[in-house]
């Protein structure tokens, strides 16, 4: 039985919910609803003009309805008197296929129909910079190497703290927090859950770190690549395929070399195969694409693939298996949608596992400085134009989230791209400028 939100508001002094859902370029959009009028919203979901969200819809739409999932309720920890909802946009009595949660619905819906449930983990990383956001939070934070500096990661101990603090409350069983690979960038981790819930918790850990630092009189930016000369924000995915029960990890086989089943195969064969096609969903920005096969940062690496490829426990390539029964996909950022990220990551390891791909021999070189060894290697888009075309061209998108969505998604790109493009840079004008 659903979760009675009226009363539970009264039962834990909630005064109002963020009734909220995220668009297809990954906008959190919400209405703030007063405890009284919850258990309407519950039934019927708050209205929304969906044009006025990046949705691919006109002003001539009919209403949108977000239709709160109660079992997603989070009480925010630094305002307990507000309850935050993810939704699920109806419109016309029907699902909005063109929407990220229910896009990820859908593929939950798909592995479920196989017997399989897909359990995920984020490693959500990000700057903490000043509020104008041209420099960091931290005038302090200068070394060469500054990855796990113990120094730096204390003097913004108030905000990381509590951030955490935040997590703990909430039950995600938080384990670690660091001090990443570039100056003013930090690190957060969680303890994986179903795929759905990750990306619920992910959506929401954006928001907290935002406001956390806000509150703080800084910013937190999960923008991929905010500085030329340090290392870009990943947001690596950890997944594993369990049965329907939750209980038995299908993706681990003991005898294996690695520790993965046929079944990991398949799914990573899926992975690989879909990984230049899906790009525009896992790195969806333009500047994204300034993180990807970059050039070397401060630091001497940059973290970020350069290829499809996948190894053992070995950091320079897209894909990575670090332990038994699990592997970690490289390649997303700070800017990928939380939903598609899981939808995507889905559809193609279900993929794999329907047309059986193999994903060939693992590759056990260090692809920074030995990857013109391999006489043929599959690179990922050089930009986000030709991400989107690879999209609109992928019959396994397609399969997978359906025309509607591809379509909406792909034009919506494709006129960022233009807005973009239309841009002057500084880098023009001071190369053209006397041209």
């Amino acid at each position: 039985m659903a979760l009675d939100l009226a009363a539970t508001a009264k039962a834990k002094k909630i005064k109002y919910f963020l009734v909220s859902f995220v668009d297809l370029l990954g906008q959190l959009r919400a209405k703030l609803v007063p405890a009284s009028a919850i258990g309407g919203m519950q039934k019927d979901g708050a209205g929304f003009a969906g044009f006025a969200a990046w949705l691919d819809m006109t002003p001539a739409h009919p209403d949108m309805f977000a239709i709160p999932d109660p079992d997603s309720l989070i009480q925010l920890p630094w305002k307990p008197e507000v309850g935050w909802l993810a939704a699920d946009l109806w419109m016309d009595g029907k699902p909005v296929e063109a929407s990220p949660r229910v896009a990820l619905k859908r593929q939950v819906e798909a592995a479920a129909k196989k017997g399989y449930r897909v359990k995920t983990g984020v490693e959500c990383e990000f700057f903490l910079v000043n509020p104008s956001g041209e420099g960091l939070s931290d005038e302090m934070d200068k070394e060469e190497k500054p990855c796990y500096d113990q120094s730096a990661l204390m003097r913004r101990y108030d905000i990381i703290s509590e951030i955490c603090d935040s997590m703990l409350k909430l039950g995600w069983k938080p384990y670690q927090n660091d001090h990443e690979d570039a100056n003013g960038q930090f690190e957060m981790n969680w303890e994986y859950a179903d795929c759905l819930e990750t990306a619920d918790r992910h959506t929401f850990f954006k928001f907290m770190a935002k406001s956390i630092a806000e509150n703080h009189g800084y910013r937190a930016t999960f923008m991929p690549k905010p500085f030329e000369h340090l290392t870009g924000s990943g947001c690596h995915a950890h997944v594993s395929v369990w049965d329907k029960a939750g209980k038995k990890n299908l993706f681990l086989h003991k005898r294996d070399e690695m520790g993965l089943s046929k079944l990991a195969y398949q799914f990573l064969g899926g992975v690989l195969h879909s990984a230049d096609s899906m790009a525009a969903i896992y790195i969806p920005t333009v500047n994204s694409y300034k993180r990807v096969d970059a050039a070397v940062t401060s630091s001497g690496a940059t973290w970020s693939p350069n290829a499809i490829t996948y190894s053992g426990n070995n950091r320079t390539h897209m894909v990575r298996i670090p332990d038994p029964g699990r592997f970690e996909i490289r390649l997303m950022d700070g800017a990928t949608n939380p939903y598609l990220l899981q939808a995507a990551l889905v559809a193609a390891g279900l993929d794999g596992i329907a047309n059986k791909r193999d994903p060939g021999k693992r590759v056990d070189l260090n692809m920074y400085t030995e990857r013109h060894k391999l006489k043929k290697v599959r690179k990922l888009p050089f930009n986000l134009l030709d991400a989107i075309r690879l999209l609109d061209a992928s019959k396994v998108a397609r399969a997978g989230f359906g025309d509607e969505f591809i379509d909406s998604y792909v034009k919506l790109k494709n006129e960022e791209w233009q807005r973009f493009t239309r841009s002057i840079t500084p880098w023009e004008r001071d190369h053209t400028l006397d041209c």
